[in-house]
């Protein structure tokens, strides 16, 4: 055991480390990215025309791409206007292919983030004079059981593609071949690695269509419609096409004994490819350093595979060698000396990407992805915790075991709690497959200091009203607060985050805006000459109810 203390130490450090890295690259976190925000419009939301525009432009933050009738135009009626529209790079640009009478005109819209999110919304404007009475056009809203749906599918597509690759680590790396009596808990394991793989492609292809469902905004009863089908991008049929066929690969490979041969090896190395298109798609994609978070993705997907599928070959192996001299410690041992290494991989790997995606402690309580990986963090955390205590509780004692009967009983002690930590991995990757689906937030604009002669404004936004602050109201940087208030005075939420706009004469401009609290914004914008500025808010409601208002502030 004396040789044990000096491991003991590596191990203890090494989780230390990983441990503060982890707390100093949250610690200063950047403004993380998101997905497509639309920044501004041409017309504006709200604008009264003299003529029907030749193009109606959206600019969004970043690129864009559009979706088969992704948008569409209806007249005060309630009537479809024909139009056609196209994407580029950061911009939806739609043309009207009729002419529209006089009166208010709506255009809806829906567009896809990098990172595979797909975002929504309507413009109101109006061509001679806004109509008097507005009729809310019949478009059917998103299924919002697709999104669940597709979140469900992720969860077998992850878990079985995970633990199919990682039983085949273990197997051909951590199982050591010369143990007597392997060969039914590699039958065993081989078994389970074609189940799992099965559970796996099932699950790819599955979400094959919903993902098109989900994208198009459309419900089951348009997979027949060959828009649905264009909805998907030909990457994301790719990554699904590599991920089976490598996952195939994998499960078939694994040979039907142990030992050390080149198809053992090869299996390993299919598992590798099966696990590499994850990080291809995804929210890792809207990132600037996409190639750096791509492989630090990939290190984290890799280094779960190894401890669920270590996890589960335990479970099936213990069994087997309980009683057979200290075979069970043998396996053990040579697992948890891989664990020490894949923890801290998982920790440094979740903790920066968690820097890149949320981007602010703020985000990771007040917003859902934020409180989503909250969640996936404190389940991983108690399968660490079970971790520590097969390593450095029971293992001893599985080790110190010395007669039959005592070897037996401390191996089955051992198996059930790495069965229990192997349990609570799955539960990791089911939160897994919500995160996925769930938009990350934006980052939060830094707060200055509010200066004394802060100036408030107060204006009804349809059933709403609109707090807004300025600070400090003078030439140059200033803080624009807005809080949303129901009848009662309680914070309130929009259909989807306002938008302020600041104008005097010939300047104009969008203020960004930034999630602080419930129905709580805030953004930053230079104000460059004194005198009285008029800041616009417009805030969506419901689909179609876009109320705007307008409020004048004194800048000295």
């Amino acid at each position: 055991m004396n040789d044990a203390r000096p491991r003991l130490r590596r191990i203890r450090a090494s989780a230390l480390v990983a441990a503060v890295a982890a707390a100093l690259v949250l610690a200063w976190a950047p403004p993380a990215s998101a997905h497509a925000t639309l920044i501004d419009t041409d017309p504006d939301e709200g604008a009264v025309l003299e003529s029907v525009p030749d193009l109606i432009r959206f600019t969004f933050n970043e690129p864009v791409r559009g979706v088969p009738d992704g948008v569409q135009v209806f007249d005060a009626e309630g009537e479809s206007i024909r139009s056609s529209s196209r994407t580029s790079d950061t911009e939806l640009l739609v043309t009207l292919d009729e002419e529209p009478g006089e009166g208010s005109l709506i255009v809806a819209w829906r567009v896809v983030s990098a990172d595979g999110h797909p975002i929504s919304g309507t413009l109101t404007l109006a061509v001679g004079s806004p109509s008097a009475i507005v009729k809310e056009p019949s478009v059917d809203p998103p299924d919002d059981r697709i999104a669940v749906a597709l979140s469900l599918s992720r969860w077998p597509a992850y878990a079985g593609l995970l633990l199919a690759v990682g039983l085949v680590w273990f197997a051909t790396l951590l199982l050591p071949p010369g143990l007597d009596k392997l060969d039914r808990p590699w039958s065993r394991i081989r078994r389970l690695v074609h189940l799992s793989a099965g559970v796996g492609i099932v699950g790819w292809v599955v979400g094959l269509p919903l993902t098109a469902l989900y994208l198009r905004g459309t419900g089951p009863g348009t997979l027949a419609e060959g828009a649905t089908w264009r909805s998907l991008p030909p990457f994301e049929v790719a990554v699904t096409i590599a991920t089976v066929g490598a996952l195939l690969a994998t499960a078939w490979l694994l040979p039907a004994r142990p030992g050390k041969t080149s198809r053992h090896r090869l299996a390993g190395i299919a598992g590798l490819l099966a696990l590499a298109p994850l990080p291809l798609s995804g929210h890792t994609q809207a990132e600037d350093a996409t190639v750096l978070v791509s492989m630090v993705d990939w290190l984290h997907v890799a280094a779960g595979a190894v401890w669920l599928g270590g996890l589960v070959g335990l479970g099936l192996a213990l069994p087997a060698l309980a009683g057979r001299s200290n075979s069970a410690a043998v396996v053990v041992s040579r697992f948890s000396t891989a664990a020490a290494s894949v923890l801290a991989a998982l920790v440094l790997s979740g903790a920066f990407l968690a820097w890149r995606i949320v981007g602010s402690w703020s985000a990771l309580v007040n917003d859902g992805y934020g409180q989503l990986l909250l969640l996936k963090i404190c389940i991983a955390a108690a399968a660490a915790v079970l971790a520590a205590y097969n390593r450095f509780r029971l293992l001893p004692r599985t080790q110190a075991a010395t007669g039959f009967h005592d070897q037996v009983a401390a191996t089955r002690v051992l198996a059930r709690t790495v069965t229990a930590e192997a349990g609570v991995l799955v539960a990791v990757l089911l939160v897994t497959g919500f995160l996925v689906q769930t938009s990350p937030p934006t980052g939060e604009v830094p707060v200055s200091p509010q200066a004394a002669d802060t100036v408030t404004e107060r204006t009804a936004l349809g059933d709403l009203e609109a707090v807004i602050t300025l600070s400090p109201a003078s030439t140059g940087m200033n803080t624009l607060t807005l809080s949303l208030r129901d009848e009662a005075g309680q914070p309130a939420e929009s259909a989807q985050p306002p938008r302020v706009r600041i104008t005097q004469d010939d300047l104009a401009g969008d203020v960004p805006l930034a999630p602080t609290g419930p129905g709580t914004f805030r953004g930053q914008v230079v104000i460059p000459r004194d005198g009285v500025w008029q800041v616009q808010v417009s805030a969506r409601l419901s689909k179609f109810d876009n109320p705007v208002a307008t409020v004048d502030f004194h800048v000295h």
